[in-house]
């Protein structure tokens, strides 16, 4: 895991290898993915956790399963939360937080969406890259269950993660 990144002549700070040598290793990683679900990881592009993890934890297909999952179960818990936040505290409350980052342009343009194509817009925006999980605030703004949200949400972002891992595992080679 670590002796890929060793290998390459990058200096990983003590204090990070012991983590990632550590069985928190994938609940720090769990971590990352509920704040990447909730919209709270603006330093760090979501496509780019995935194949960083792979290649920090070793490029196996076994462990791309692992990180897949961990993935799933780390965004959707974010994006519930998120959904949640929406649904109890409406629209202006939202638009008031400084950590949502999300413009009143921007919300009405997702909220148009979702109003036009209804909840089928959740696994399809969590699939694409630069909306994921956009849609998440509109689907707590409506109607829909948290288990319904919690089943499509999940989805898309298996597809999504899944997609992101076959990537590696067939475009790094060539580079």
């Amino acid at each position: 895991m670590l002796s890929l990144l060793l290998q390459a002549n990058f200096e990983v700070p003590s204090m990070l290898r012991d983590l990632l040598d550590s069985e928190f290793a994938f609940l720090l990683l769990l971590g990352i993915f509920v704040l990447e679900g909730a919209m709270l990881m603006y330093f760090m592009p979501s496509e780019l956790v995935v194949p960083g993890a792979i290649f920090v934890f070793g490029a196996s297909i076994e462990t791309a399963i692992v990180i897949i999952g961990i993935a799933v179960l780390g965004a959707t818990l974010g994006q519930f939360a998120l959904f949640m936040v929406a649904k109890r505290g409406g629209r202006e409350y939202l638009l008031q937080k400084r950590w949502f980052r999300v413009s009143e342009e921007r919300l009405d343009k997702f909220d148009g969406w979702f109003d036009r194509w209804g909840p089928v817009v959740v696994p399809v925006s969590n699939t694409l890259p630069f909306t994921r999980g956009m849609l998440t605030v509109p689907a707590g703004f409506s109607e829909m269950s948290g288990r319904k949200f919690v089943a499509l949400s999940a989805l898309g972002t298996l597809s999504f993660e899944t997609l992101l891992a076959l990537m590696y595992f067939v475009i790094l080679p060539y580079l």
